[in-house]
């Protein structure tokens, strides 16, 4: 399943599906965008990337099948 992209859109936030040529929804802060992704991604078991305005990654979180899952710690 694409990732999912937290974009900047002109005075607002996009999210859009790696691969996509259209934005999946709008928003007018990061923080609603970055929800909105984090839902399609848990239903897609996909990654969310967040980026920062000027379009660097700041943050990822994985939601599903995850290449290198955190070990247990209990011993």
């Amino acid at each position: 399943m694409p990732n999912q992209h937290v974009v900047p859109r002109g005075s607002g936030w996009a999210v859009r599906g790696a691969g996509n040529t259209r934005d999946t929804s709008h928003h007018t802060t990061q923080t609603a965008a970055a929800d909105a992704a984090r839902d399609i991604a848990k239903r897609q078991n996909a990654e969310v990337v967040i980026h920062r305005p000027d379009g660097r990654i700041r943050d990822k979180d994985s939601f599903g099948n995850d290449p290198c899952p955190p070990k247990d710690r209990r011993h």
